[in-house]
């Protein structure tokens, strides 16, 4: 286990106060940590004077934020301890792309670019490419991992305008730097036979001690049983040997951009092919996919494509006719599967030249002029890139063996 800063006094006493909290450190039957209710931050942990300010619907996210930021000082102080280990404003503008400068984050027009990329961003995170005109999307879909900063954003913005028309003097960087430690910090939250909110982030709480878990695949077990958070070993630790927790099966690219870091090895990695794949696509061919529930989320894996990719490479070459009796189960006639891998080839190839074409710009952004703490910004994009660019041709390779 890693504590987000040097440990030391400040970490010693945090660890006091958690365990007069009830939080329970290295317990027994495997159980590394167990957080009580009592000691978790939930909304019943605010002042109801403190929430009523906030008019009905306001998010759940938005009002942990604003209570860090504006809470009444005495409320405060019974969290300074757990506070003084969080991480600085400064470490999230080092790692996370919401914080980031102009030159790596916004896309650029190309008339001001000219030969430079529009976006520095993987295309999953910024929503634009370098290397091709995105195809234009005829219809709406729900999809989790793609356009992720702009979504991101859009939360912040919409919390940060809740926020100032009750309190019009409040700090947009203190706000902003505690709505991203509630992002990064934040564990489900759900009452036993409690129904889930249609948004996730409505049902979330911050759990002292447990928020020093790192993420990783192979992780440690969690559960909530309506009165402790208890997370338990799955195999045995040597001592001082870091415990790792699951915060899902998600993207690098998600990830890189809710967390401010990725892995070096991710079962979960996906690419999406919808912008490459709708660039193909005239608006007759997109409906047909959207009234067959195949139109969007296509994703692209080291091991290949999924089937709804291969859905709609078929619609490119099959007689309509045959299409819907293929996506029906009724037929294969017309289906080619060397035609088919032709043209998943191109689709994975554009997504290739793209890590590219990317890499190479930022290259040459690193071997120029930029301040220090932007060049370890460019050396984290390029690593990204880098595994892009492997994870297609890892895909490339299985779809021709």
């Amino acid at each position: 286990m890693r504590p987000n800063c040097s440990p030391g006094e400040e970490h010693e006493l945090f660890t006091e106060w958690a365990i007069s909290q009830g939080i329970i450190i290295n317990g027994e039957d495997e159980a590394i940590v167990t957080v009580p209710l009592k000691a978790m931050l939930t909304t019943n942990s605010i002042p109801s004077s403190f929430i009523s300010k906030f008019p009905g619907g306001c998010s759940v996210h938005t009002l942990y934020a604003a209570f860090f930021t504006n809470g009444d000082p005495e409320d405060l102080q019974h969290y300074d301890a757990w506070r003084k280990t969080w991480p600085s404003r400064q470490d999230f503008e080092n790692t996370m792309p919401i914080l980031w400068p102009s030159l790596l984050r916004d896309p650029i027009s190309k008339a001001k670019s000219h030969s430079s990329p529009r976006t520095l961003l993987p295309p999953s995170i910024s929503g634009s490419w370098n290397s091709i005109q995105k195809g234009k999307r005829e219809y709406e879909y729900e999809s989790r991992h793609q356009n992720l900063l702009a979504r991101q954003e859009k939360r912040l913005r919409d919390a940060w305008d809740t926020v100032v028309a009750v309190f019009p003097d409040i700090s947009w960087e203190a706000f902003s730097y505690h709505w991203l430690i509630v992002n990064t910090r934040s564990f489900f939250f759900l009452m036993p036979g409690q129904e889930p909110p249609e948004d996730r982030n409505e049902a979330m709480a911050l759990l002292p001690f447990a928020d020093y878990f790192n993420h990783s695949d192979v992780a440690c077990n969690v559960k909530f049983d309506g009165r402790n958070y208890i997370f338990r070993a799955t195999k045995h630790y040597d001592k001082g040997e870091e415990i790792y927790m699951s915060y899902g099966p998600h993207p690098n690219d998600f990830l890189y951009t809710e967390y401010g870091f990725y892995l070096d090895e991710n079962k979960s990695e996906t690419l999406y092919l919808d912008d490459v794949i709708f660039r193909d696509l005239s608006a007759n061919l997109q409906r047909e996919l959207e009234f067959e529930q195949y139109y969007g989320n296509y994703q692209l894996t080291a091991s290949g494509v999924c089937y709804r990719t291969e859905v709609a490479a078929c619609i490119k070459y099959m007689a309509l006719g045959d299409w819907r009796s293929y996506v029906l189960g009724y037929s294969t006639k017309g289906v080619d599967a060397d035609k088919t891998n032709e043209i998943i080839q191109g689709w994975i190839k554009t997504y290739s030249n793209e890590a590219n074409t990317t890499i190479t710009s930022l290259e040459k952004i690193r071997s120029s002029k930029v301040e220090r703490k932007d060049q370890e910004k460019i050396d984290s994009l390029l690593k990204r890139w880098s595994q892009i660019e492997e994870l297609c041709d890892q895909a490339q390779q299985s779809a021709t063996s």
